[in-house]
C-alpha cells in the first residue's frame, strides 16, 4: 500500500507514500484532545518537537516529506523498523459477496466523507483525520482504484454466470454448438470451462505480496512464563473436582484439572484445542467430539496459584439441542520446565449422562 501507482486521469499518475503521521495526529480530535501544544490544522512542523523526534527516532527522509505534502510529518512510521515495522506496508483489500450483497472490507478507518469522496479541503486543512492518513494524500484514490478492480472482477463473474440462459444463447450462439444442443446444463458447463469469457475475473487478479509474520518468538514486553509445578502426588491433567454423574439439558457440567499456564500452548498447539466435549457412540464404539473451545457453550477458566501451581476449570453449558447419552470433557495443555522445555499433557473427566428430563 506504500507504493501504489494511481491513475488520476489520462495524463497524470501519482503514488501512495510510506506511512507517516502528521503533527495534527498528536492533537487528537475535538472530543478526544491530545497533549502538550499540538493543535489541529497544523501545516508546518514545530521546531521543538521536530528536534526531539530527530534525536530519538531520526529525521524523515526528503522523499517521504515531499510525498506527504502538505502534511508536516511528526512520526515517519514507514521508515521505523525496530523492533518491528511501526506501520504495515501490506494490507488486505477485500470485497465479500453474499448473494447480491457486496461488503467492502477496508483495512483502515475512513472519515464519513472519505467513504463517499475526498474533498481537497480535507487534506489541505490538515486536521486530525488528514494527519492520520498514513499512506499520503492519494490514499483514498488508491483504495478506490484497488476496490474498483475487485468490484469489476466480481461483477463480471456474477453478471455472466447468472445471465438468463435464453439471453446468453444469442450472445454466444456461434461459439459453442454443443452448448446450445445440451441446453442449460451445457451452458453452465461452457461458462465454467470456456476460455472465451471476458478476462479480469477474480481468478485473474494477482494475490499480492504476503504480509510478514510476527510470531511468538518476536520481541515482547510480556513477562516470561514461569515454570509450572503440579501439587504433591498429582500430575498435570489430574482431576481435582469431578463432574456429576448425571445432568439435564440446560444445566452446567463442571470439572477442575491440575493445569498449566495456557501461554505455554501458544506456539505448541495452534492447530488444536484446549478442550473438547465428547459423546460416546456405541457404533462404532468410540468417543466423538461434539464441541470444543470455539463453541459458545464451553468455558475455560485458568486460576494461577503459588509456586507455579495452577488449576483449570472447564464448564459446559449444556444446550437444549443436546442429544441424551454418555459424555465426557477433555483438557489439553503444555507444562514448562526450567530450561524452557514444553511437554504436552491431557486430562479426562469421568463419563456422565445427559437426560432430557
Amino acid at each position: 500500500m506504500s507504493d501504489v501507482q494511481v491513475q488520476l486521469n489520462a495524463t497524470h499518475t501519482v503514488k501512495t507514500c510510506k506511512p507517516a503521521l502528521g503533527h495534527s495526529f498528536a492533537a487528537g480530535t475535538i472530543d478526544g484532545v491530545g497533549a502538550f501544544n499540538f493543535t489541529q490544522g497544523s501545516v508546518e512542523g514545530d521546531p521543538f518537537w521536530d528536534n526531539i523526534r530527530d534525536q530519538l527516532l531520526g529525521e524523515p527522509s526528503n522523499e517521504t516529506k515531499a510525498c506527504h505534502e502538505p502534511k508536516p510529518i511528526l512520526f515517519s512510521t514507514g521508515e521505523m523498523t525496530w523492533p518491528h515495522p511501526w506501520h504495515p506496508d501490506i494490507v488486505d483489500v477485500q470485497i465479500a459477496t453474499i448473494g447480491s450483497l457486496a461488503i467492502v472490507a477496508v483495512p483502515g478507518e475512513l472519515t464519513t466523507m472519505s467513504g463517499r469522496r475526498l474533498r481537497e479541503a480535507v487534506k489541505s486543512a490538515q486536521r486530525y483525520e488528514a494527519a492520520s492518513t498514513i499512506y499520503g494524500p492519494h490514499t483514498l484514490s488508491a483504495y478506490i482504484q484497488l476496490y474498483r478492480g475487485l468490484a469489476r472482477a466480481i461483477a463480471m463473474v456474477i453478471k455472466i454466470f447468472y445471465m438468463p440462459y435464453a439471453w446468453i444463447c444469442t450472445w454466444i450462439k456461434n461459439k459453442s454448438n454443443d452448448m446450445i444442443r445440451n441446453g442449460e446444463s451445457g451452458y453452465r458447463h461452457y461458462l465454467m470451462n470456456t476460455s472465451s469469457l471476458p478476462q479480469n475475473t477474480e481468478q485473474d487478479l494477482p494475490s499480492g505480496p504476503e504480509p510478514p509474520l510476527f510470531n511468538i518468538t518476536s520481541l515482547t514486553l510480556v513477562p516470561a512464563v514461569t515454570p509450572d509445578r503440579a501439587p504433591e502426588n498429582k500430575t498435570f491433567g489430574d482431576v481435582l473436582q469431578e463432574v456429576n454423574v448425571q445432568y439435564q439439558v440446560g444445566e452446567v457440567a463442571k470439572v477442575t484439572f491440575v493445569g498449566a499456564n495456557p501461554r505455554n500452548s501458544a506456539e505448541n498447539m495452534t492447530e488444536h484445542n484446549f478442550l473438547t466435549v465428547e459423546r460416546y457412540a456405541s457404533v462404532p464404539g468410540s468417543w466423538q467430539v461434539v464441541q470444543n473451545d470455539a463453541s459458545w457453550d464451553t468455558r475455560l477458566y485458568w486460576t494461577k496459584g503459588s509456586s507455579g501451581q495452577s488449576n483449570v476449570m472447564i464448564e459446559w453449558h449444556i444446550p437444549s439441542s443436546t442429544e441424551p447419552g454418555i459424555y465426557r470433557i477433555r483438557y489439553f495443555g503444555h507444562y514448562r520446565r526450567l530450561l524452557k522445555q514444553y511437554y504436552p499433557f491431557e486430562g479426562t473427566s469421568a463419563a456422565f449422562e445427559i437426560t432430557n428430563v
